[in-house]
């Protein structure tokens, strides 16, 4: 099914093409002006209520996972706290789903519609929590599956976490390609798509984002039926955005338009995620600001033509932890409440133990997820790589952390703490990136897309894109 010229520029003159056919989804229907799209047009290609996406989840044994009180947590975020504060913290045990992550709530939906589709197979690009949950449910519905991996720097270290999702998506039966750092991931991507004709597993379709959706769902659902109220705030680790999309639209659908969204990400900030030397030097493979900041400020920098995962719509709150939190938060929670987990979703729950300080007695705080661990994502074997890597590792005052040079441990559970992201300032940078290539002033079309997508009243917006259109001329 190869289109030709395999060279790399012919390849990506028809990028757009091949992503189409590799959805099924004609994504020009939806397109508007230069700058907009139909949104809620693109998200209806995925035709389900919540509720039958739930009964499909069902069907693969994904969903309906346990929503946990952390009692033991809070009475120490109580211990610490001033006088009335220390919010309830509860967890969503998305460990419980098969793969291990709530990644198979995404892959169960794709994986569906792949089959209702008509496609002889999927294929997914991640790092690998993703692809082993993509490459589990193909393996249920029978269909092949191929997960491409970055792994790799050009000295062939690779990391102990992204080389144990590897085994994963082997285990449960994918075609697993292992590739180094650079922009051949993308390339070999669409090449695969054409050649094969398989679905694009992507992170950022309708599907994946309506699979989120029954997370939110759930935990609105079962807040209100243990507690008689929504959740008061929902932290969710921010990485590409399908996270905090999907779940803050589950939320809305449970009734829970109050319930505040708070993203949460690992600072790396200073090293960027396509080097060759700083791919080896972070200890975090997704959850982290080199995906989360980028994904804001420019969402369609997908395999899509228009990216369903669009966070800075729905977002509430942004913040950031240290990766010597996220690891101090991970014994704690093996330790104290005996839940050995992931560090994907222990980054939203050290972001939660921080904000549960400044929250009253009587609230809510969920933490939407946890992820598996063991072998290459256990701590252990992130530390030990991250020393081989020459990045100092030590206890001490987490306000000493370093990313890329030093990963500091707390000592106590107060210096656990979340530094703020002005969403201001992420707004100013997403509209200029938006309007960087328009030849013509913004119409009011334009303008109400881009107060939708930044979450600002249209006035805020207009006086905004007014600022910066003069600003660039």
């Amino acid at each position: 099914m190869t289109g030709g010229d395999s060279s790399y520029s012919a390849v990506m003159a028809r990028r757009r093409k091949i992503e189409q056919q590799a959805t099924g989804i004609d994504y020009e229907k939806y397109e508007g002006s230069p700058i907009t799209f139909d949104y809620e047009g693109l998200l209806a290609e995925c035709p389900y209520e919540v509720a039958e996406v739930s009964a499909i989840q069902a069907q693969y044994k994904v969903g309906r996972t346990p929503l946990i009180e952390l009692h033991n947590l809070t009475a120490m975020v109580r211990a610490i706290a001033a006088p009335g504060k220390g919010a309830r913290i509860l967890i969503k045990d998305e460990a419980c789903n098969p793969s291990g992550s709530f990644k198979a709530r995404r892959a169960s939906l794709v994986v569906h519609e792949a089959q209702v589709r008509g496609f002889p197979g999927v294929i997914a690009a991640t790092s690998g929590n993703y692809g082993a949950a993509v490459a589990c449910l193909s393996g249920m519905a029978g269909l092949k599956a191929i997960v491409l991996q970055e792994v790799y720097d050009s000295q062939g270290f690779g990391q102990p976490e992204l080389l144990e999702k590897g085994r994963a998506c082997a285990a449960y039966g994918a075609e697993v390609w292992q590739l180094t750092v650079g922009p051949e991931l993308f390339y070999i991507h669409l090449l695969l798509l054409e050649e094969t004709g398989y679905f694009n597993a992507s992170l950022y379709t309708p599907m994946a984002v309506a699979g989120i959706g029954t997370l939110g769902w759930e935990i609105g659902r079962e807040c209100q039926a243990n507690f008689g109220r929504p959740p008061d705030a929902v932290a969710v680790t921010h990485a590409g955005g399908g996270n905090v999309t999907g779940t803050a639209r589950g939320l809305h659908k449970a009734g829970c338009d109050e319930t505040q969204i708070i993203g949460v990400s690992v600072d790396l900030s200073g090293l960027h995620m396509a080097s060759d030397r700083d791919f080896n030097r972070k200890s975090f493979t997704t959850g982290h600001t080199g995906f989360g900041v980028p994904f804001l400020v420019n969402p369609d920098r997908v395999d899509v033509p228009r990216n369903a995962a669009r966070a800075l719509r729905y977002l509430d709150r942004y913040v950031t932890v240290s990766q010597g939190e996220v690891f101090y938060m991970t014994e704690a929670l093996a330790k104290v409440e005996g839940l050995e987990r992931g560090p994907a979703g222990n980054t939203s729950l050290a972001g939660a133990f921080a904000i549960a300080q400044e929250m009253d007695r009587d609230q809510i705080l969920v933490v939407q997820e946890t992820e598996y661990t063991g072998a290459g994502k256990h701590p252990t074997a992130q530390l030990t790589f991250a020393r081989a890597m020459g990045i100092e590792v030590r206890r001490g005052d987490p306000s000493e952390n370093r990313p890329g040079q030093s990963i500091v441990i707390p000592e106590r559970a107060d210096q656990v703490s979340v530094t703020d992201i002005d969403l201001d300032d992420i707004r100013r940078s997403y509209l200029r990136i938006a309007l960087q290539n328009l030849g013509e002033e913004p119409d009011a079309e334009t303008v109400e897309f881009l107060s939708e997508d930044t979450k600002l009243p249209v006035e805020e917006a207009q006086r905004a894109i007014n600022e910066i259109w003069v600003g660039s001329r």
